[in-house]
């Protein structure tokens, strides 16, 4: 890990640091929770990379925890945009969590953990990159609000090549993916924090 990876993994980290404690300031509770969450897990995944390096991405546990920034990122914005579908995203937050954790825990047999995972992040990340779009693009919301999808766009991207990475069927050397994370990681949540500050 270069300097350079080091300082984007900090950035990255008292980014996510400032989004929990002043960025969501406002909010209804459930939202409140949810992004203190999503935040939250961004923040100590930072750290942890600081701290331990990109060996830590080879842990089974990554998959399971990495699904808890898009599903809480998604939670929040369907809760407080998308008010008549709050309760049916809720229920598939909850199964799609619980699914992915049942079928990483043991050891794979099959397609079936990477299906399960495809459905939900693909839920969950399609939700964060259109939903802040569609919003500012019909002025519910300023377009500075779109940055919000951006950033869902660059987690999609990151989550996709490291679940191909760990499949075995990399789109690019492991050398490069994780030359390229840790600036993924800080663009992302650079959106993110931007986003949300200016809609």
């Amino acid at each position: 890990m270069t300097i350079r990876d080091r300082v984007l993994l900090l950035v990255t980290g008292l980014l996510a640091a400032y989004q929990i404690a002043v960025g969501i300031d406002g909010l209804a509770t459930l939202p409140i929770f949810a992004y203190t969450i999503a935040f939250g897990v961004l923040l100590v995944a930072a750290l942890l990379l600081l701290l331990l390096g990109f060996d830590v991405l080879d842990s089974p546990l990554v998959v399971i925890v990495s699904t808890v920034i898009p599903l809480s990122l998604s939670l929040g914005l369907v809760w407080e945009q998308v008010p008549a579908y709050r309760s049916v995203y809720l229920a598939f937050v909850i199964a799609g969590f619980l699914a992915v954790l049942a079928t990483r825990l043991r050891p794979p047999r099959s397609r079936l953990p990477v299906l399960v995972l495809a459905i939900v992040h693909g839920i969950a990340g399609l939700t964060i990159f259109l939903l802040p779009i569609l919003l500012g693009l019909l002025g519910q919301a300023r377009p500075a609000f779109s940055l919000v999808g951006v950033g869902g766009a660059l987690i999609g991207a990151g989550g996709l090549l490291l679940a191909l990475l760990k499949a075995g069927r990399p789109l690019l050397s492991r050398q490069t993916i994780l030359r390229l994370f840790p600036g993924l990681l800080c663009l992302m949540t650079t959106a993110f924090v931007a986003g949300f500050a200016l809609r």
